[in-house]
Protein backbone atom coordinates (compact mmCIF):
# COMPACT_ATOMS: atom_id res chain seq x y z
CA UNK A 1 0.00 0.00 0.00
CA UNK A 2 2.65 2.23 0.89
CA UNK A 3 4.06 1.81 -2.62
CA UNK A 4 0.87 2.82 -4.49
CA UNK A 5 0.43 5.77 -2.14
CA UNK A 6 3.98 6.94 -3.22
CA UNK A 7 2.45 6.49 -7.19
CA UNK A 8 -1.20 7.84 -5.99
CA UNK A 9 0.83 11.43 -4.53
CA UNK A 10 3.14 11.50 -7.78
CA UNK A 11 0.32 10.79 -10.53
CA UNK A 12 -3.10 11.47 -9.18
CA UNK A 13 -3.54 15.60 -9.09
CA UNK A 14 -1.85 15.77 -12.52
CA UNK A 15 -5.39 13.87 -13.62
CA UNK A 16 -7.60 16.57 -11.61
CA UNK A 17 -5.65 19.40 -13.45
CA UNK A 18 -6.79 17.42 -16.81
CA UNK A 19 -9.79 16.50 -15.74
CA UNK A 20 -10.57 20.17 -14.71
CA UNK A 21 -9.89 21.41 -17.85
CA UNK A 22 -12.00 19.01 -19.86
CA UNK A 23 -14.95 19.90 -17.33
CA UNK A 24 -15.14 23.35 -17.64
CA UNK A 25 -14.37 22.96 -21.44
CA UNK A 26 -17.29 20.75 -20.92
CA UNK A 27 -19.63 23.49 -19.27
CA UNK A 28 -18.63 25.97 -22.10
CA UNK A 29 -17.34 27.85 -19.62
CA UNK A 30 -14.38 28.74 -21.83
CA UNK A 31 -14.12 27.68 -25.73
CA UNK A 32 -11.20 25.97 -27.30
CA UNK A 33 -10.54 28.64 -29.27
CA UNK A 34 -9.92 30.30 -26.07
CA UNK A 35 -7.63 27.60 -24.78
CA UNK A 36 -5.54 27.64 -27.95
CA UNK A 37 -4.46 31.20 -27.85
CA UNK A 38 -3.74 30.46 -24.20
CA UNK A 39 -1.39 28.00 -24.85
CA UNK A 40 0.21 29.92 -26.98
CA UNK A 41 0.49 32.42 -24.00
CA UNK A 42 1.90 29.29 -21.70
CA UNK A 43 4.39 28.12 -24.06
CA UNK A 44 5.95 32.10 -24.72
CA UNK A 45 5.57 33.21 -21.60
CA UNK A 46 5.28 30.77 -18.77
CA UNK A 47 7.65 27.77 -19.70
CA UNK A 48 10.68 30.49 -20.14
CA UNK A 49 10.07 31.86 -16.44
CA UNK A 50 9.74 27.50 -15.28
CA UNK A 51 12.94 26.95 -16.94
CA UNK A 52 14.48 29.90 -15.64
CA UNK A 53 13.41 28.99 -11.75
CA UNK A 54 14.78 25.32 -12.74
CA UNK A 55 18.36 26.40 -14.04
CA UNK A 56 18.89 29.21 -11.58
CA UNK A 57 18.13 27.13 -8.72
CA UNK A 58 20.65 24.06 -9.49
CA UNK A 59 23.21 23.35 -7.07
CA UNK A 60 26.68 22.77 -8.90
CA UNK A 61 28.66 21.59 -6.02
CA UNK A 62 27.12 18.27 -5.61
CA UNK A 63 29.20 15.17 -6.81
CA UNK A 64 27.81 12.39 -9.38
CA UNK A 65 29.51 9.01 -10.35
CA UNK A 66 31.21 9.38 -13.47
CA UNK A 67 30.28 5.80 -14.24
CA UNK A 68 26.84 6.18 -13.56
CA UNK A 69 27.02 9.39 -15.46
CA UNK A 70 27.91 7.88 -18.53
CA UNK A 71 25.45 4.90 -18.01
CA UNK A 72 22.63 7.49 -17.86
CA UNK A 73 23.67 9.37 -20.56
CA UNK A 74 24.09 6.22 -22.37
CA UNK A 75 20.95 4.74 -22.38
CA UNK A 76 19.67 8.12 -23.29
CA UNK A 77 21.21 8.59 -26.53
CA UNK A 78 20.85 5.08 -27.60
CA UNK A 79 16.78 5.28 -26.76
CA UNK A 80 16.65 8.88 -28.73
CA UNK A 81 19.01 7.13 -31.59
CA UNK A 82 17.00 3.86 -32.00
CA UNK A 83 13.81 6.22 -31.94
CA UNK A 84 14.94 8.57 -34.92
CA UNK A 85 16.02 5.62 -36.75
CA UNK A 86 13.01 3.61 -36.46
CA UNK A 87 9.77 5.59 -35.69
CA UNK A 88 9.88 6.99 -39.30
CA UNK A 89 10.28 3.56 -40.81
CA UNK A 90 6.80 2.80 -39.47
CA UNK A 91 5.60 6.28 -39.03
CA UNK A 92 4.87 8.05 -42.40
CA UNK A 93 3.26 11.77 -41.14
CA UNK A 94 5.73 14.09 -40.13
CA UNK A 95 3.99 15.98 -37.43
CA UNK A 96 3.42 12.59 -35.98
CA UNK A 97 6.80 11.60 -36.34
CA UNK A 98 8.31 14.20 -33.85
CA UNK A 99 5.29 14.01 -31.30
CA UNK A 100 6.41 10.22 -31.45
CA UNK A 101 9.74 10.67 -31.12
CA UNK A 102 9.82 13.23 -28.52
CA UNK A 103 7.03 10.80 -26.29
CA UNK A 104 9.38 8.16 -26.04
CA UNK A 105 12.56 9.74 -24.84
CA UNK A 106 11.29 12.73 -22.92
CA UNK A 107 9.56 11.96 -19.60
CA UNK A 108 8.06 14.71 -16.88
CA UNK A 109 11.74 14.31 -14.76
CA UNK A 110 11.31 17.22 -12.51
CA UNK A 111 7.40 16.75 -11.39
CA UNK A 112 7.62 13.10 -11.37
CA UNK A 113 11.21 11.37 -10.56
CA UNK A 114 12.22 14.17 -7.91
CA UNK A 115 9.86 13.42 -5.47
CA UNK A 116 9.28 9.54 -6.43
CA UNK A 117 13.11 9.06 -6.34
CA UNK A 118 12.75 11.32 -2.44
CA UNK A 119 9.81 9.08 -1.12
CA UNK A 120 11.60 5.68 -2.27
CA UNK A 121 15.42 6.42 -1.71
CA UNK A 122 15.00 9.45 0.88
CA UNK A 123 17.67 12.11 0.90
CA UNK A 124 20.35 10.52 -1.10
CA UNK A 125 18.01 9.43 -4.10
CA UNK A 126 16.45 12.96 -4.14
CA UNK A 127 20.10 14.18 -4.60
CA UNK A 128 21.00 12.26 -7.10
CA UNK A 129 17.99 12.81 -9.20
CA UNK A 130 18.27 15.95 -8.92
CA UNK A 131 21.36 16.18 -10.75
CA UNK A 132 20.37 14.11 -13.07
CA UNK A 133 17.68 16.11 -14.36
CA UNK A 134 20.62 19.00 -14.44
CA UNK A 135 21.88 17.13 -17.18
CA UNK A 136 18.50 15.82 -19.08
CA UNK A 137 16.39 19.18 -19.39
CA UNK A 138 18.49 21.21 -21.43
CA UNK A 139 18.93 17.74 -23.54
CA UNK A 140 15.17 17.18 -23.74
CA UNK A 141 14.48 20.51 -24.87
CA UNK A 142 17.35 21.09 -27.18
CA UNK A 143 16.36 17.51 -28.76
CA UNK A 144 12.39 17.92 -28.51
CA UNK A 145 13.12 21.46 -30.44
CA UNK A 146 15.42 20.19 -33.19
CA UNK A 147 12.43 16.75 -33.46
CA UNK A 148 10.26 19.20 -34.12
CA UNK A 149 11.41 21.59 -36.23
CA UNK A 150 12.76 18.58 -38.11
CA UNK A 151 9.69 17.36 -38.97
CA UNK A 152 7.37 20.46 -38.84
CA UNK A 153 7.66 20.34 -42.54
CA UNK A 154 9.79 23.48 -43.43
CA UNK A 155 13.22 21.60 -44.35
CA UNK A 156 15.47 24.16 -42.12
CA UNK A 157 19.08 24.36 -43.12
CA UNK A 158 21.45 23.21 -40.46
CA UNK A 159 21.67 27.14 -39.71
CA UNK A 160 18.14 28.20 -39.63
CA UNK A 161 17.64 25.16 -37.43
CA UNK A 162 20.02 26.37 -34.70
CA UNK A 163 18.47 29.84 -35.20
CA UNK A 164 15.44 28.19 -33.96
CA UNK A 165 16.46 26.14 -31.95
CA UNK A 166 18.36 29.11 -29.77
CA UNK A 167 15.57 31.16 -30.07
CA UNK A 168 12.80 28.61 -29.11
CA UNK A 169 11.50 30.32 -25.56
CA UNK A 170 12.01 27.27 -23.54
CA UNK A 171 15.60 27.20 -24.32
CA UNK A 172 15.97 31.21 -23.97
CA UNK A 173 14.27 30.23 -20.49
CA UNK A 174 16.91 27.78 -19.85
CA UNK A 175 20.55 29.85 -21.12
CA UNK A 176 19.18 32.59 -18.79
CA UNK A 177 18.84 30.55 -15.49
CA UNK A 178 22.29 28.84 -16.23
CA UNK A 179 23.76 32.17 -16.77
CA UNK A 180 21.88 33.47 -13.54
CA UNK A 181 23.48 30.83 -11.73
CA UNK A 182 26.52 31.85 -12.59
CA UNK A 183 26.04 35.55 -10.90
CA UNK A 184 27.28 35.64 -7.01
CA UNK A 185 24.32 36.58 -5.56
CA UNK A 186 19.94 35.69 -5.46
CA UNK A 187 17.24 36.98 -7.17
CA UNK A 188 15.89 39.39 -4.29
CA UNK A 189 12.48 38.59 -2.64
CA UNK A 190 10.31 40.47 -4.61
CA UNK A 191 11.45 39.06 -7.56
CA UNK A 192 12.38 35.53 -6.90
CA UNK A 193 8.11 34.97 -5.20
CA UNK A 194 6.40 36.09 -8.61
CA UNK A 195 8.81 33.82 -10.34
CA UNK A 196 8.78 30.98 -8.36
CA UNK A 197 4.92 31.64 -8.61
CA UNK A 198 4.37 31.53 -11.97
CA UNK A 199 6.86 28.31 -11.96
CA UNK A 200 4.20 26.70 -9.97
CA UNK A 201 1.55 27.86 -12.25
CA UNK A 202 2.91 26.29 -15.56
CA UNK A 203 2.13 22.56 -15.15
CA UNK A 204 -1.59 22.89 -13.82
CA UNK A 205 -2.14 25.27 -16.37
CA UNK A 206 -0.58 23.43 -19.11
CA UNK A 207 -2.73 20.59 -17.95
CA UNK A 208 -5.93 22.65 -17.46
CA UNK A 209 -5.41 23.20 -21.21
CA UNK A 210 -4.41 19.92 -22.25
CA UNK A 211 -8.31 18.63 -20.53
CA UNK A 212 -10.04 21.60 -22.21
CA UNK A 213 -8.88 20.81 -25.78
CA UNK A 214 -8.70 16.89 -25.39
CA UNK A 215 -11.13 15.23 -27.64
CA UNK A 216 -11.81 11.66 -26.49
CA UNK A 217 -13.47 10.72 -29.96
CA UNK A 218 -10.20 10.84 -31.56
CA UNK A 219 -8.86 8.04 -29.03
CA UNK A 220 -9.67 5.51 -31.77
CA UNK A 221 -7.43 6.83 -34.60
CA UNK A 222 -4.92 7.37 -32.57
CA UNK A 223 -5.24 3.99 -30.40
CA UNK A 224 -2.43 1.80 -32.14
CA UNK A 225 0.02 4.75 -31.95
CA UNK A 226 -0.76 5.15 -28.25
CA UNK A 227 -0.85 1.38 -27.39
CA UNK A 228 2.73 1.14 -29.12
CA UNK A 229 4.50 4.52 -27.89
CA UNK A 230 3.27 3.49 -24.43
CA UNK A 231 4.05 0.02 -24.25
CA UNK A 232 7.68 1.13 -25.31
CA UNK A 233 7.47 4.56 -23.14
CA UNK A 234 6.62 2.78 -19.69
CA UNK A 235 7.56 -0.90 -19.53
CA UNK A 236 9.75 -2.37 -22.42
CA UNK A 237 12.36 0.30 -22.30
CA UNK A 238 12.58 0.11 -18.35
CA UNK A 239 12.59 -3.49 -18.56
CA UNK A 240 15.86 -3.20 -20.93
CA UNK A 241 17.15 -0.54 -18.76
CA UNK A 242 16.99 -2.64 -15.35
CA UNK A 243 18.23 -5.85 -17.37
CA UNK A 244 21.47 -3.81 -18.15
CA UNK A 245 21.88 -2.02 -14.98
CA UNK A 246 21.59 -5.58 -12.93
CA UNK A 247 24.68 -7.16 -13.91
CA UNK A 248 27.15 -3.81 -13.98
CA UNK A 249 26.64 -3.83 -10.37
CA UNK A 250 25.15 -0.34 -9.81
CA UNK A 251 23.64 0.48 -6.52
CA UNK A 252 19.79 0.04 -5.55
CA UNK A 253 19.40 4.36 -5.47
CA UNK A 254 20.99 4.03 -9.14
CA UNK A 255 19.14 1.93 -10.53
CA UNK A 256 15.67 3.50 -9.03
CA UNK A 257 17.09 6.68 -10.15
CA UNK A 258 17.80 5.80 -14.13
CA UNK A 259 14.99 4.04 -13.86
CA UNK A 260 12.16 6.80 -13.18
CA UNK A 261 13.92 9.13 -15.78
CA UNK A 262 12.53 7.00 -18.10
CA UNK A 263 9.45 5.04 -17.08
CA UNK A 264 7.57 8.18 -16.03
CA UNK A 265 5.12 9.88 -18.24
CA UNK A 266 5.52 12.32 -21.32
CA UNK A 267 6.52 15.16 -20.20
CA UNK A 268 3.79 18.00 -20.39
CA UNK A 269 5.49 20.56 -22.45
CA UNK A 270 5.30 18.11 -25.41
CA UNK A 271 1.99 18.61 -26.12
CA UNK A 272 2.34 22.75 -25.61
CA UNK A 273 5.45 22.55 -28.11
CA UNK A 274 3.95 20.32 -30.55
CA UNK A 275 0.83 22.64 -30.52
CA UNK A 276 3.33 25.90 -31.00
CA UNK A 277 5.90 23.79 -33.77
CA UNK A 278 3.56 22.39 -36.39
CA UNK A 279 3.40 18.31 -34.41
CA UNK A 280 0.61 16.30 -34.04
CA UNK A 281 -0.82 18.10 -30.92
CA UNK A 282 -3.67 15.93 -30.58
CA UNK A 283 -1.25 12.68 -30.27
CA UNK A 284 0.59 14.77 -28.27
CA UNK A 285 -2.14 15.39 -26.15
CA UNK A 286 -3.25 11.86 -26.07
CA UNK A 287 -0.10 10.71 -24.83
CA UNK A 288 0.68 13.07 -22.06
CA UNK A 289 -3.11 12.13 -21.11
CA UNK A 290 -3.13 8.19 -21.39
CA UNK A 291 0.96 7.80 -19.83
CA UNK A 292 -0.21 10.14 -16.62
CA UNK A 293 -3.25 7.60 -16.01
CA UNK A 294 -1.38 4.64 -17.20
CA UNK A 295 1.70 5.35 -15.32
CA UNK A 296 -0.16 5.39 -11.35
CA UNK A 297 0.22 1.53 -12.15
CA UNK A 298 3.10 1.08 -13.88
CA UNK A 299 5.24 2.99 -11.28
CA UNK A 300 3.37 1.02 -8.58
CA UNK A 301 4.64 -2.04 -10.44
CA UNK A 302 8.05 -1.16 -11.00
CA UNK A 303 8.42 -0.16 -7.40
CA UNK A 304 6.53 -2.82 -6.18
CA UNK A 305 8.56 -5.29 -8.49
CA UNK A 306 12.12 -3.90 -8.25
CA UNK A 307 11.54 -3.69 -3.94
CA UNK A 308 10.28 -7.50 -3.93
CA UNK A 309 13.75 -8.58 -6.03
CA UNK A 310 15.86 -6.44 -3.30
CA UNK A 311 16.60 -4.12 -6.13
CA UNK A 312 15.98 -1.18 -5.05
Amino acid sequence: MENLQIAANAVIPFIIYIAFGYAVRGFKIVTEDFLRKLNQIVFKCFFPILMFNNFSQMDLGKTLSGRFLIFFLGAFAVVFILACLLVPVFVKENPRRGVIIQALFRSNAILFALPLAESVSGTEGYMLASLCVSFTVPIYNVLAVVVLEYYSGKKPSPLQLLKKVLTNPLILGAIAGALFLLLPFDLPVFLAKPVKAFADLTTPLSLFILGGTLHFSAFGKNMRAILVTMGLKLVLIPLALVLVSVPLGFSGIERFVALIFFATPVAVSSYTMAANMGGDDELAGHFVAVSTALSLFTLFGWIYVLKSMGLI
